[in-house]
């Protein structure tokens, strides 16, 4: 587990030193057609807390919070936005949950590859990705226009992390606490083409309270495509 949050964090640190910016586009979408039924699908979502020596460990009941609290945020935002989100029906089976992953990987590469400051010369400055054809599945099966990802994680410095930041602060050494960093896709699912993309990144924002999470799904659709 402690090399998992390893992996993550260095993740979490190379994300935050990327520029932020405004949400992206693929060519030739720019708006929701109208009608558009969009898949709200599972939220991929891991809460942490920051040890004192920097280590992330996974809280189950913080995460599971997280969930609810993200979820209803987004069927919430629905009505704001005159957008017609559809909860997964049914149980999640072995495609959702392929997909999920795969929305995980290539959301990474969107993030450091076409949003920051590692582009690939190939795709000259377009969002030009997809999950596949294996996101038709979703559409026959629910019969969605569009389906919404969102991948986040988020920590939190531990009393004795803060403890540590402020010990380094009077020395003269920052020491970093707990950081929201995710992002956000929205997928055309009858090509599986991404077609808008945004990332969260930033040391503020708490998961755990409804209120807040709002919040917080209200960064992730930033610029979103109405």
């Amino acid at each position: 587990m402690r090399r998992c949050s390893r992996w993550i964090w260095l993740f979490l640190i190379v994300l935050s030193a990327l520029p932020v910016r405004a949400a992206s586009l693929a060519d030739g979408f720019s708006r929701l057609p109208a009608g558009a039924v969009v898949l709200l699908m599972p939220l991929d979502i891991e809460l942490f807390s920051v040890s004192a020596g920097g280590i992330l460990e996974p809280q189950a009941e913080w995460t599971e919070k997280a969930h609810a609290n993200l979820r209803q945020a987004f069927l919430t935002r629905s009505s704001a936005l005159q957008i017609n989100f559809m909860p997964l029906p049914g149980a999640v089976d072995d495609v959702v949950e392929r997909l999920n992953r795969l929305h995980g990987a290539v959301g990474q590469a969107i993030a450091l590859h076409h949003r920051g400051a590692f582009a690939l010369p190939t795709k000259e400055g377009r969002l030009d990705w997809s999950l596949g054809e294996e996101a038709a599945l979703l559409r026959e099966r629910t019969g969605a226009d569009y389906a919404l990802f969102a991948f986040v994680r988020d920590s939190y410095a531990s009393n004795e992390r803060v403890a540590m930041m402020v010990v380094g602060l009077l020395l003269g050494v920052g020491l970093g606490g707990g950081m929201q960093v995710g992002y956000a896709s929205l997928v055309d699912l009858s090509t599986g083409r991404v077609v808008w993309f945004n990332t969260l990144l930033r040391a503020s924002g708490d998961l755990r309270e409804p209120e807040k999470a709002r919040e917080s799904c209200d960064a992730l659709l930033d610029k979103f495509p109405e």
